[in-house]
């Protein structure tokens, strides 16, 4: 009888430290294929139910959940005890941040858990990375119209996510933005008459002037010296 327990225990032991290495084991390099193109399970065409994790009666899901359910988001909510983290499936250095960073700013319009929380930290995570600048400046004009999406939604919390976003995007291109920004001002100033909101934007055009420099012109922000 207690060399079936010793043999039990040793064996629930090897399993728990298989699973701790699988938890604690760093991301691998990404390539551009395992990003773009997820490549579907054998399982999947044997079971017809993966092909459709909505079910036939829901509503179509949106752009990026369903990129996100197909595994083309190299990133996964992790639940915490106090705050979510994400985790990344590969480094984040070594993703192509053409399409990823577009469909992160197109995630920004979730109003669903959890992409609501994957895109705005995955947008936020990816932009950290070394090299940056370099990799989000070409983009700017498809992020652009995309922030001015979230920028004019209706929701307060994509309108915050996007006012975030758009921070976030001017510390690191800087001056590259100054040129983008009419397109946006004309949204921010709809919602400076919300006093909710008046301080938040109003702090958010202060940074953009800082991030943007001298070289930007004064009438981008000549909505701070008006309200």
């Amino acid at each position: 009888g207690s060399n079936v327990l010793r043999m039990s225990s040793s064996t629930q032991t090897k399993a728990k430290t298989a699973v701790q290495k699988r938890k604690t084991s760093s991301p691998m390099p990404c390539s551009p294929e395992s990003v773009i193109k997820p490549q579907p399970k054998p399982s999947d065409k044997l079971n017809p139910k993966t092909i459709d994790p909505f079910g036939s009666h829901s509503r179509p899901p949106s752009a990026f959940a369903a990129i996100y359910a197909k595994g083309g988001i190299p990133c996964r909510l992790v639940h915490g005890s106090v705050k979510h983290r994400l985790q990344w499936e590969c480094l984040p250095e070594t993703v192509p941040f053409d399409p990823l960073l577009v469909t992160l700013a197109e995630g920004l319009r979730e109003t669903k858990h959890p992409y609501t929380f994957v895109s705005k930290e995955g947008f936020k995570e990816l932009l950290m990375v070394e090299g940056a600048a370099e990799k989000a400046t070409p983009l700017l004009p498809r992020l652009v119209p995309v922030l001015k999406a979230a920028l004019a939604h209706s929701d307060d919390e994509v309108f915050e996510r996007g006012l975030d976003a758009l921070v976030q995007l001017s510390a690191v291109v800087g001056p590259s933005l100054n040129d983008h920004l009419k397109h946006l001002l004309t949204n921010l100033s709809r919602r400076l008459m919300d006093k909710k909101f008046r301080e938040k934007i109003t702090v958010a055009l202060q940074k953009l002037e800082q991030y943007g420099g001298k070289v930007s012109s004064p009438d981008h922000y000549s909505l701070i010296s008006t309200y």
